[in-house]
């Protein structure tokens, strides 16, 4: 009786070695599998569909916004120029009435001469100045008298500067603070290019509307004669 317990019980615990040895060999053998066609994948030899799409980081989208030129550089041992000598129009490219003649007033009490002043489409910067190659020096000189204002070359032939203003505008600067002095050479701005090495954008500025005064807004003022220019 006990020889059969002994036998039933020796055939259990071989049942049970086998259970598991066929579920260790199984997980062995899976194992491998799986070893192998990483590596198949990691060296190519097997195309897997949705790995083929390359990896790639997020980027983030360039800011829009107008994409100025680069500004050009003066002329080695250019000098600034005497504000009379510098002839302006001065252009509103903001939605605050007035911009334009304002300004216009506040350059011509320094000195220069502001050859008229107008309405001109929105622009998304403070400030800024159109010239030729010939105007340089003069926009070199008046971009001193307000921060950090863009410098663009267009294909105009004289030495005319326009000025446009956008709507953060914040005025001239003290004029105690302009950085100029007659004797010495201008400097280029930060990141400037040989005027030679630039492509000019076309230009000059297209006539300007007239600025309206904020008068003229509602209605109050005579209608300028003809050729005449309506200050801000």
């Amino acid at each position: 009786m006990a020889t059969d317990k002994n036998r039933a019980r020796q055939l259990r615990r071989r049942h049970q070695h086998e259970r598991q040895a066929v579920v260790f060999g199984g997980l062995v053998a899976g194992l491998a599998v799986v070893a192998l066609a990483a590596a198949a994948v990691f060296t190519n030899a097997i195309d897997v569909p949705f790995l083929a799409k390359p990896f790639a980081t997020p980027t983030t989208a360039a800011p829009t916004g107008t994409v100025l030129p680069d500004p050009p550089c003066p002329e080695e041992g250019a000098l600034p120029l005497d504000y009379a000598a510098v002839n302006i129009t001065v252009l509103n490219g903001s939605d605050r009435a007035g911009l334009a003649g304002i300004t216009g007033d506040d350059l011509a009490a320094r000195g220069f001469t502001v050859v008229s002043t107008g309405n001109y489409d929105t622009i998304d910067v403070a400030a800024e100045l159109r010239f030729g190659a010939s105007g340089i020096s003069a926009a070199y000189t008046l971009a001193a008298q307000m921060a950090t204002p863009a410098l663009v070359l267009d294909t105009r032939e004289d030495a005319s500067v326009d000025l446009v203003l956008g709507a953060d505008f914040a005025g001239l600067i003290d004029a105690t603070e302009v950085d100029l002095d007659p004797t010495v050479a201008l400097v280029g701005v930060a990141g400037c290019v040989p005027a030679d090495q630039l492509t000019p954008v076309p230009g000059p500025t297209p006539t300007a509307t007239e600025e309206p005064t904020d008068d003229a807004t509602d209605g109050a003022t005579d209608a300028p004669a003809e050729g005449d220019q309506t200050d801000g």
